[in-house]
C-alpha cells in the first residue's frame, strides 16, 4: 500500500466505495448479462464495447448502445433481460477485489462506510450480499435514490449526509473516470483504484 494511501487514510473522516469495478469485479456477469439485454435489438455487443463502458449507469449505457449500432431499444424490455441474467449468473460469475475489499474490511468499525454506486439498488444490493460484504458498511446509496448518474456528484454527497460526513472529509475509491469526477466535484479526495492497485 502507498504512503500517499496510508496517509489519505489517516486523514479520512469516512470512506465512500464504488460498487462495480471497485469492490467487486462485475464485469463478467454485466458483460454476459447486458449482451443478452441487447441481443433484442438484433444487434449483437461484443465483449469489447462494454468493457471501456464498465460501471455507466443503465441509461447511460444504452444511450451509448442507441448511437454507437443505429438502433432503438425497447428499453424496459432490455433492462428486464439484462436484469434477470445477472442474478442468474452472479454465483457464478461475480468476484470480490480483495485488494481493496480488504481496505473495507480493516475499517470497518473504525469508520462511517458507505457504498455509492450508479448501479441499480437491486443488482447493487444483491452483489453485496452475495459476497458478504453488506455487514461492512452504514448505509448503500445507489442511483435509484438519486436518479442522476455519475459524473454528476449527487451519490457521494448523498452518502455523506447519510454517514454524517462533511463532504471534504470523505475519502472515495473509484476506477472509472466518471466516478473520479463526480468525487472531484462532491469536494471529496478520491483513491483512483485503477492507478493505485492494477
Amino acid at each position: 500500500m502507498t504512503a500517499h494511501l496510508e496517509e489519505a487514510l489517516l486523514q479520512a473522516k469516512a470512506l465512500i466505495f464504488d460498487c462495480d469495478g471497485t469492490l467487486v469485479n462485475s464485469f463478467p456477469v454485466y458483460s454476459r448479462a447486458w449482451a443478452a439485454g441487447f441481443a433484442l435489438s438484433g444487434v449483437s455487443m461484443s465483449a469489447h464495447w462494454y468493457e471501456s463502458r464498465n460501471g455507466l449507469s443503465e441509461h447511460v449505457l444504452m444511450d451509448d448502445f442507441e448511437r454507437d449500432h443505429g438502433v432503438i431499444l425497447d428499453r424496459d424490455k432490455v433492462v428486464a433481460t439484462m436484469r434477470n441474467h445477472y442474478h442468474e449468473n452472479l454465483d457464478a460469475f461475480l468476484a470480490e477485489i480483495t485488494v481493496i475489499s480488504d481496505i473495507a474490511r480493516r475499517f470497518s468499525g473504525r469508520l462511517p462506510m458507505a457504498v455509492a454506486s450508479g448501479g441499480p439498488r437491486e443488482i447493487v444490493t444483491r452483489s453485496l450480499y452475495a459476497l458478504g460484504l453488506t455487514p461492512l458498511f452504514q448505509t448503500i446509496v445507489t442511483f435509484d435514490d438519486v436518479l442522476k448518474a455519475k459524473p454528476a456528484p449527487d451519490l457521494f454527497l448523498r452518502a455523506a449526509v447519510e454517514l454524517g460526513v462533511e463532504p471534504r472529509q470523505c475519502l472515495v475509491f473509484e476506477d472509472s473516470p466518471q466516478g473520479i469526477q463526480a468525487a472531484h466535484a462532491a469536494g471529496m479526495p478520491v483513491i483512483d483504484v485503477v492507478s493505485v492497485f492494477r
